[in-house]
């Protein structure tokens, strides 16, 4: 079964951001703050302009998170992001790849 590049984009960000949650905040489940920033996460995924041609956010050209929320995933982004390889290293590797192929899509 193939997966649309918005849904493995919102399975990223959930491994982010439950990673975060679990072992920075130490908390068993999602708290109500990482639950409020994953749903808006996954809200701004849905209404992504570029749909299946998204870029990875750090490569894109559109900012479309308010700056509270912005912020937030940044943290979690910062610090989760260098953990997935050892939590979720598929998941990382196919990450950083498409980050990588969308920038040499922009500079050739």
């Amino acid at each position: 079964m193939k997966h649309t590049r918005i849904e493995e984009e919102k399975a990223v960000v959930e491994q982010m951001i439950r990673l975060y949650c679990l072992k920075r905040e130490g908390n068993d489940k999602l708290c109500p703050n990482c639950k409020e920033l994953l749903d808006y996460a996954l809200r701004r995924l849905d209404r992504c302009r570029y749909g299946e041609y998204k870029p990875t956010c750090k490569k894109c050209p559109v900012h479309c998170y308010r700056p509270e929320m912005k912020e937030r995933i940044k943290m979690v982004m910062r610090w989760s992001g260098p953990r997935m390889i050892i939590y979720h290293p598929i998941a990382a590797l196919r990450h950083l790849y498409r980050e990588m192929a969308y920038s040499k899509l922009l500079n050739p």
